[in-house]
């Protein structure tokens, strides 16, 4: 066995949350000092303050199985929910608030928060955007730029999944993710460039830190980078995902996807003058209609709808859901394409309270309460 077959894929889990106030079912700007360090003298280290005041987030330990993940995912969501509830908020895992509105906002007054405002102003602002971060450690001696590159195509696969944005200031804007459209704002977002390895990748960094135009390598937001701070790769690209199974599904993909690109060094090898473009042209699709797309071949030989996109990946990984234990994360991926995800959801609400002769706010309202409910899984 090769350190390559006994390489653990261990991975972390970062979750954005807003912070609701249940009566108005809006985000609230003004949030209580004490609710972070209320959950972390409760629940540890992992949960951290957000750009916005309205805003919380969980960054996780460090996992090596899926079990191991969903015990500690759903015990943060719980324990962040219950401390929120004693302050009269609620929390909300979602791409957007579909009640909330921007201008209205207060950023967290820390040095680096004020910086990003200070550097990026309306569009730093305009950041009432939450998000799924995914890191997967990559094992020694693999290029993780190289890595990268090669599992790019499979980025608007992760954003289809994922899709929790259909609503922005109110309105419902015909997108399944708003968020990514939204997120577009930034500079150095969206697909990267093409670099050869991890030393072209860290010379354009310098490059970037040298003319004072990003502060590190962290202020690369692209869809997917290697981390500055850990041996991963990090997926930036998915919505904050409302159920909590649909989260930890794509943690595992993941990882699997990871695992049998390193397996497979073939894959993904090919790359053209059209690749990058067509992979934004698939992300455009994923962001527009989610899982009701066709994407694009990375060969442009025609189209193909997601669902057969989704069986593709299956089969591609099947041999690392095996070896890591990830068979809930097929199922809970094909139960995506069956059902639709957080977006299909909301739409589906908002469209019965209205055809039910309910006004937009009252409908939107109504998404806001299942979004609220659907955050904090259950007690079994």
């Amino acid at each position: 066995m090769t350190h390559l077959d006994a390489h653990a894929y261990t991975f972390g889990i970062e979750e954005e949350f807003f912070l609701v106030d249940p009566a108005t079912r809006d985000v609230v700007a003004d949030v209580p000092k004490e609710l972070v360090r209320s959950c972390r003298r409760s629940l540890g280290d992992s949960v951290t303050h957000e750009l916005l005041q309205s805003q919380i987030e969980i960054s996780s330990p460090v996992f090596r199985d899926c079990a191991e993940a969903r015990e500690e995912m759903i015990r943060l969501r719980r324990g962040i929910a219950e401390i929120a509830r004693e302050r009269g908020l609620s929390l909300l895992a979602a791409g957007t608030a579909p009640l909330a509105r921007w201008p209205e906002q207060r950023h967290t007054d820390k040095p680096h928060y004020r910086r990003l405002i200070d550097d990026f102003q309306i569009v730093a602002y305009r950041n009432l955007l939450c998000g799924l971060h995914i890191h997967v450690e990559v094992p020694q001696g693999v290029d993780r730029v190289d890595l990268m590159n090669r599992m790019m195509p499979w980025l608007p696969v992760f954003l289809a999944l994922s899709t929790s944005s259909p609503f922005w200031d109110r309105q419902r804007t015909g997108l399944m993710s708003y968020r990514q459209a939204a997120y577009d704002e930034w500079p150095r977002t969206g697909i990267p460039d093409h670099f050869a390895d991890e030393a072209e990748y860290q010379g354009f960094v310098d490059l970037l830190v040298g003319n004072g135009a990003a502060e590190s390598a962290s202020s690369l937001w692209w869809a997917i980078r290697p981390s500055e701070r850990y041996p991963t790769l990090e997926l930036r690209i998915t919505d904050s995902c409302t159920r909590v199974e649909d989260s930890l599904a794509i943690a595992a993909l993941l990882r699997c996807l990871v695992r049998a690109h390193v397996r497979r060094p073939e894959l993904g090898c090919t790359h053209t003058v059209y690749t990058r473009r067509l992979i934004d042209e698939n992300r455009w699709r994923a962001k527009r209609y989610g899982t009701a797309a066709e994407f694009i071949d990375a060969d442009g030989s025609g189209t193909r709808p997601f669902a057969q996109i989704v069986a593709d990946l299956a089969e591609l990984i099947a041999e690392d859901v095996e070896a890591l234990g990830c068979h809930d994360a097929v199922r809970q991926m094909q139960r995506i394409v069956a059902e639709g995800t957080s977006a299909h959801e909301q739409i589906r609400i908002y469209r019965a309270h209205r055809d039910a002769g309910i006004g937009r706010f009252g409908a939107l309202k109504g998404v806001v309460d299942w979004l609220v409910e659907t955050t904090v899984p259950a007690i079994a």
